[in-house]
């Protein structure tokens, strides 16, 4: 006589219990973070610009800081865990003209001896269609607004040998000068100087040991 009994795991089950161990192990190896610090920028390869428009577009002066830091915290599986801090030394603008980089470390622009430092501190970082967006505050000559940055992983690169990996960053965002204070007009044309200025961000990380990828996006 046969009698029934409880059924045996099915091959489905199996595998499932297969993958959850697999993902255990790899969860804690020192080679497989959940979130990754990048703390150290290729500083000769990454680049924090800025575009004003003049004569309402028919130009534009295009500038940028050498002097920065930033640190970014990612985490591919949760959100809530990724920051970006970032610190601008207003002194280390450059234009490439002496005489009007002068002019921008004046109080009628960065008022670099006064404000030394512009900061942006994330408060939540929010997936979108093509990349990220960081919201947060954005402080300049001690005027602290919120502030958006769109960005994107512009790629990775791992180094087997080494067991660490590169990340590159870019990202783009739009301020008023106005918002922040900078009020300098020039003195024969008032509208000669543009009120709206374009932030650009092209961020190369520096070698990160045992860093697992993420997808670019």
């Amino acid at each position: 006589m046969l009698h029934r009994g409880t059924a045996g795991p099915t091959y489905a089950d199996s595998m499932k219990r297969m993958l959850l161990m697999i993902s255990l192990i790899l969860a804690a190896l020192p080679g497989y973070p959940k979130t990754i610090k990048i703390d150290r920028l290729d500083t000769n390869h990454s680049t924090i610009l800025f575009r004003v428009p003049i004569m309402g577009g028919m130009s534009e002066v295009v500038g940028k800081f050498t002097d920065f830091t930033i640190v970014i915290v990612y985490d591919d599986e949760d959100l809530t865990h990724c920051h970006v801090s970032a610190v601008i030394k207003t002194a280390s603008v450059d234009t490439g003209i002496a005489d009007r980089d002068k002019h921008l470390r004046t109080a009628d622009f960065f008022d670099s001896e006064k404000f030394p430092e512009a900061t942006f501190e994330s408060s939540r970082i929010e997936k979108t269609a093509d990349g990220f967006r960081a919201m947060g505050t954005f402080t300049l000559r001690g005027v602290s607004k919120p502030f958006v940055i769109p960005f994107r992983i512009t790629g990775n690169r791992r180094n087997e040998e080494k067991k660490a990996s590169t990340f590159g960053f870019s990202g783009t965002a739009q301020l008023n000068r106005q918002d922040y204070g900078v009020h300098w007009k020039h003195p024969v044309d008032p509208a000669f100087v543009g009120d709206d200025v374009t932030i650009e961000i092209h961020l190369l990380s520096k070698l990160i040991a045992d860093a697992v990828a993420p997808a670019a996006g």
